[in-house]
């Protein structure tokens, strides 16, 4: 059985800005979450700031010791994509080096700046595995605030909060050397439980549309029946529930990540897989959405994956820790 978050009354009037201040439950999470396309289509940035970092090792393993502070696991996650110049960094800090209040969300030197123009990241971290600088600034300017949340988990436990599901992105960063504009997307999710306690997989995209742009969530919980959100947002700001097609199964990654999208007439492919980890892939996707070709940017987690003792001792070579952060 499957039930439609668009059809249900899963929606709630938000106030359409990030609220870096919003208090985080213990063992809970918030992230915000920026990505971008150059418009050559040549270059892709993703941004994640974590307070209570959800792929982090050393916050689940603070949990085995009883409910774990999401402030001391805070981080901020950049990966470059592109022909050149590709960088990861995920640095984890501890509630020393976390300075937030409604606008501002300070992680170590780097800071995110809410104003009314819009969201400026500015990024000071080390790539790695090789520890190469990653310097400079991202700017989103919103072209639509729709002010919705929606649950993504029968409970209620979890939200998804679309700040700018359209936007325009510029990225100046002179470490490594790039500099480029393209459309962008602003986000935000939280949770009062790790997301492994509640969810098997999920499967999220975003495609711009002639309209606007139209989000797909697609999720399977440990306890409950799959759900699946479409909603579409206009230029205006409007925010309105579709009914999402099928499900079409995609080519599993050189880690063997199961992927699916739902698009219209099975037509979707895989045209650039970004990101592909033993337990979350990020992907470039083709597929038809109202009639319309469209290109969406596309994950896939796989948690129970993610919580597997092999999986947790590999990732500390991804995501470092500062001792004494």
């Amino acid at each position: 059985m499957q039930t439609n978050l668009a059809a249900a009354v899963v929606e709630a009037a938000d106030s359409g800005v990030p609220e870096f201040d919003r208090p985080v439950p213990r063992d809970g999470y918030a992230w915000w979450y920026v990505d971008a396309i150059s418009d050559d289509g040549r270059h892709a940035i993703t941004l994640i700031a974590f307070i209570g970092s959800v792929f982090s090792p050393y916050y689940a393993w603070a949990r085995r010791s009883g409910p774990a502070d999401p402030e001391n696991h805070c981080s901020l996650n950049v990966a470059l994509y592109g022909e050149s110049h590709t960088r990861w960094a995920m640095t984890e800090r501890g509630r020393a080096a976390l300075r937030r209040d409604a606008a501002t969300l300070q992680i170590g030197r780097s800071a995110l700046q809410w104003s009314p123009g819009g969201l400026t990241v500015q990024i000071h971290e080390w790539a790695v595995p090789l520890p190469r600088p990653v310097r400079g600034t991202v700017k989103l300017y919103p072209e639509a605030q729709p002010r919705r949340s929606y649950a993504i988990h029968p409970a209620g436990r979890h939200r998804w909060t679309p700040l700018a599901p359209i936007a325009r992105v510029e990225v100046d960063l002179p470490s490594p050397g790039l500099r480029w504009s393209g459309t962008g997307y602003l986000d935000m999710n939280t949770g009062a439980q790790p997301l492994e306690r509640d969810f098997v997989r999920w499967d999220w995209s975003c495609a711009r549309t002639r309209d606007g742009a139209a989000v797909l969530y697609d999720v399977t919980p440990r306890q409950g029946p799959e759900m699946c959100l479409g909603a579409r947002f206009g230029r205006d700001g409007s925010a309105t529930g579709f009914a999402p097609p099928p499900r079409v199964k995609l080519p599993r990654t050189l880690w063997q990540v199961p992927r699916s999208i739902r698009a219209e007439d099975n037509m979707a492919h895989v045209r650039r897989t970004f990101e592909d980890t033993p337990f979350y892939a990020r992907s470039e996707v083709a597929s038809v959405l109202g009639g319309e070709g469209v290109l969406a940017m596309h994950e896939s987690l796989a948690l129970d994956r993610f919580k597997s003792g092999v999986v947790q001792a590999m990732l500390p070579f991804r995501m470092p820790r500062l001792r004494g952060a």
